[in-house]
């Protein structure tokens, strides 16, 4: 055995197979449509959920089942002396406390590391990269945890979305919130900071809340986060749900025009994030990178 597995859930915007190609090994999130518990990248597409979510099936998340996570860090301590687990936010689900739990019995205790730095999406998919790096340099699961966690805060995430009948579903908005927002064409603006879930704005249509989150990401870049722009380590990232390809593509090119010396990294928003915006969500985020 030698080395350090490096593990991940599915909302970071990576499938299974696709993690397996890069070194990296992804629990699939499951979602559960009309009763039935299928798992993200191993036997629902993405075009099939929207289809489903289309047609008014109903779906609601689950955190993972725990047998079925440590059945995959005993897998990995076959090959593994460590594994470093790095989920989706504390804050945005109970999957990372219960890993944590867990992980401080035997046989895991100081063999399977819980990462908790506040991240999901393109910025947990940052930190799955980090992670697999500082691993490179000779750093262990211990060390590599630390650091993550040090640097949680140096992420932002702005996300609107372009109906409010999934979250009226989900009980975040009431329904006579739903349909006044619905006349009046609003698109709520949500951000993550820290790993909470909050409201930043309310504005009419998808391309004026690009606009508004387009300079919530530069006021963060010229502000909080300026320093390390001037160390050259701060990327932008864009992710969406099901959305229109030219549309998206549009969304990709302005924020790149927006930020010329940044890289720009791409990661679809995932089913279980999909459930509770629908079709048409799209993020936008700056975090910290050591890539």
């Amino acid at each position: 055995m030698s080395g350090i597995a490096i593990m991940t859930d599915s909302n970071c915007g990576i499938m299974p197979e696709e993690g397996r190609n890069c070194g990296i090994y992804v629990f699939p999130m499951p979602v559960i449509i009309n009763g039935h518990t299928y798992f993200e990248g191993v036997d629902i597409t993405a075009e099939e959920f929207y289809k489903k979510q289309a047609e008014g099936a109903e779906i609601t998340t689950s955190q993972p089942s725990p047998g079925d996570v440590t059945a995959m860090w005993d897998s990995l301590l076959k090959d593994y002396d460590q594994v470093l687990f790095i989920p989706m936010s504390s804050g945005l689900s109970n999957t990372c406390q219960t890993a944590v739990v867990m992980a401080e019995d035997e046989p895991y205790n100081g063999r399977v590391y819980i990462v908790d730095n506040h991240r999901i999406s393109v910025t947990q998919l940052q930190s799955v990269y980090d992670a697999k790096i500082l691993a490179e340099e000779g750093k262990n699961a211990e060390e590599i945890k630390h650091i993550l966690e040090k640097e949680a805060l140096d992420a932002s995430i702005y996300i609107a979305v372009d109906t409010l009948e999934y979250l009226k579903k989900g009980g975040r908005i009431t329904p006579a919130a739903a349909a006044i927002g619905t006349v009046l064409k609003l698109k709520p603006v949500l951000t993550i900071q820290g790993g909470k879930l909050d409201s930043y704005a309310k504005t009419r249509g998808m391309k004026s809340a690009f606009r508004t989150m387009l300079q919530a990401v530069k006021d963060d870049v010229s502000s909080r986060f300026s320093h390390l722009k001037e160390q050259g380590v701060l990327k932008v990232g864009i992710a969406n749900t099901a959305m229109n390809e030219e549309a998206l593509e549009a969304f990709r090119s302005e924020m790149q025009q927006n930020f010329p010396d940044m890289e720009l990294i791409y990661s679809p928003l995932t089913m279980s994030i999909g459930t509770h915006t629908g079709p048409g969500g799209l993020g936008i985020s700056t975090f910290r990178s050591h890539t």
